[in-house]
């Protein structure tokens, strides 16, 4: 087992911030992409930081599975509110979807 560290840290360091660490606590990288005449960005997320929650994407209007790796995009400019999960496969092809999705009358809308 490594010792502990206990040299102080240098002044005005409060550790690395959530921009600096492009890994990010969720187990995958951010980055920024182009998408629609805005600027998004794009968190690949492990599964394993993913367990036990499951997501819709807008994409396919399908579930993501506990457990599963997705990306989690939204506009550089929204906030928190206005993240998605995507599967990956959606999230690439998501300049070849048509932008509406055709639900059956029984269907619930999530």
């Amino acid at each position: 087992m490594s010792p502990r560290r206990n040299r102080p840290k240098p002044a005005g360091s409060s550790g690395p911030s959530a921009e600096d660490d492009r890994t990010g606590r969720y187990g995958g990288f951010q980055s920024i992409e182009h998408w629609q005449g805005e600027e998004w960005s794009v968190r690949h997320v492990a599964g394993a930081s993913a367990q036990g929650k499951t997501y819709r994407c807008p994409g396919c209007d399908q579930l993501i599975p506990s457990a599963v790796p997705h990306v989690v995009a939204w506009p550089d400019h929204a906030g928190v509110d206005d993240r998605r999960h995507w599967h990956k496969a959606c999230w690439n092809a998501k300049d070849r979807r048509t932008t509406r999705v055709q639900r059956s009358r029984n269907a619930p809308r999530f």
